[in-house]
Formats: C-alpha cells, structure tokens, sequence
C-alpha cells in the first residue's frame, strides 16, 4: 500500500489491485469507506474504497461491439451478468511512477501484441492516474493514451464509495438520465424532472438509483447535516455522464464522474455517447476534484 499524508488527512492507494483507493479520511472522518464486491472476482473480495474505470465506464453489452468494420468479443468479468464491465484496469497491477508524502503517480501499459489478453480489451493503451491530497480535499487525474497502430475508442472514469448517512442529501444537475432495461443496459432517456431532479439538494434516504445521468454539469454534492460536513465534486468538462448508485441497505453511494454512457460503444448513433475515438498516439484526460466543506464554519 501506498499511503500518502498531509496533516490529518490520509490517502491509503493499491496499485497492485487494480490502481484502487484504499481509504480517504480527513479531519477525523472516513469519505470514502471501503466496500468489497464479490461479483468483482480480480479485485479477490479485498474492501476498496475507490476503483479507475478504464478503458470505459460501465457495461458493453454482452461483451460484443464493432469498430471500423471489425467484430470485438471481450471476456465477462462480473459475476451473474454476460456483460464487459468498468474496463480491465480494474483487474490488473498498476506500477507507481512516482510517490512523494501528498502525490502518487500510477500507471498502466496494457498491450495485446505483448502477451496482454486481448479478450480483456483489444488494443494497446496507457493509462496515468495522478493522486494529490490537500488538507481539505483530493484530486484525481486520469489519462488514457492510444499507443496501438490503430484508432480505438475509450473511455474513463472513477468509482469512489462515499460514506452513507441516515440524513445525508445529495444535489447534482443533469439534463436526462438513462432507464435501464433488464439487462442493465440503457433502454429510455428520461428528462431530468420530478423524481429525477435533483438540481436542489434532496435527502437520500430511501431513494434507489443505478443509472446514468446525461448532460452533467460537472458538479455534485453530498451533505452530511448531523455530522456537519459536506463532500463536493468538481470534473473537468470530459466527464459528460455521472453514474449514480444509491440503495438504502448499502453503506455507501457511489457518484462516479465518468465520459462515457454505459453501452455507449455500442451507441455510435448517440452524437453525445461520450466516447473518444483516440487515433495512434493520442490521449484524452481529466481531474476530478474533491473537497471537504465544514458546514458549520
């Protein structure tokens, strides 16, 4: 583990799981908490508290998709569904660039013509995710570069699990969300009205969501009123989409700033997918700022 320290705040990271987040705590709390999910097989049902999405966000339809005239299979990865899911990032060991006491640098090669599987993802790319904690926040920086012959099309995004409170509200604009079908795919873009506005600060509670927000402003946040604090997130203008799960028999809600809808390869009539076609050599990146607000001055 690396554990970065500035202050009171501490930053615990698992490079070798998957590029994860191990903990987040700061002025005597715990913001993110650590979560295990056993449908996740590679990250071995270890509690993380924070995964990258890489090299796209959310499910590919049966694992299947064309790009330029070409067929794709890609391996299932999550237990009791026949979908691609988050990526492989997630699934492999990341090597530490570079770690100081407030900054880690971690990165990523993935290479099918070096023996990487392809079935995890076909093309060959470089993924970078920067860590800096600030007494009062963090900041994550992601970049996916192109390093295959061919163009390939990418995504990205970050899966933190904040902690849950009886009271907590959450607040972020968006202009529609996609209702999923059974297959957990996007089926219908809803307008962001009634149940699903939640421009205005709204209490969690028994709210159920899993679903993908479009049009996102690129920012949110979550208010803890009994324990006097609020978490409030900021993405840099490529994090189009944000991935909402809230249910009330979990101990977290997971607001994942993300580029790309879920299936959105499989979506190329979607102008606003969110996907990046990357040609050889090119990279697409972004921060995603976090930061810890007293509420009580």
């Amino acid at each position: 583990m690396i554990e970065l320290k500035l202050g009171d705040a501490h930053l615990g990271l698992l490079p070798a799981l998957g590029g994860s987040v191990a903990f987040w705590r700061a002025k005597g709390r715990d913001l993110l908490v650590p979560v295990a999910d056993p449908n996740l097989a590679a990250q071995r049902n270890t509690p993380v508290a924070g995964y990258p999405l890489v090299p796209y966000s959310n499910r590919i339809g049966d694992g299947r998709f064309t790009f330029e005239g070409v067929d794709y299979a890609l391996t299932p990865n999550f237990g009791g569904e026949n979908h691609a899911v988050h990526g492989n990032a997630w699934e492999r060991e990341w090597t530490v660039a570079q770690s100081a006491e407030e900054r880690a640098i971690i990165f990523l090669d993935h290479d099918p013509q070096k023996g990487d599987d392809p079935a995890q993802w076909p093309f060959a790319y470089r993924a970078v995710m920067s860590f800096v904690l600030h007494p009062d926040g963090l900041t994550v920086e992601m970049l996916i570069a192109n390093r295959d012959s061919r163009s390939q099309p990418v995504g990205m995004g970050f899966h933190p699990f904040f902690a849950r409170s009886d009271d907590m509200t959450l607040a972020f604009a968006t202009r529609a969300m996609w209702e999923s079908g059974p297959d957990n795919l996007p089926s219908v873009e809803r307008p962001c009205d009634g149940a699903l506005n939640f421009a205005s600060p709204r209490a969690v509670q028994e709210t159920r969501l899993d679903n993908c927000f479009a049009g996102w402003t690129g920012e949110a946040r979550l208010d803890y009123p009994s324990a006097g604090y609020a978490v409030e997130i900021e993405a840099d203008p490529v994090f189009q989409h944000l991935v909402v799960f809230t249910s009330p028999e979990k101990p977290f809600v997971a607001l994942e700033p993300v580029t790309n809808m879920n299936n959105a390869v499989n979506h190329p009539d979607l102008p606003e997918n969110g996907l990046h076609i990357l040609n050889p050599g090119a990279s697409v990146s972004g921060r995603i700022r976090y930061r810890l607000v007293e509420s009580r001055g």
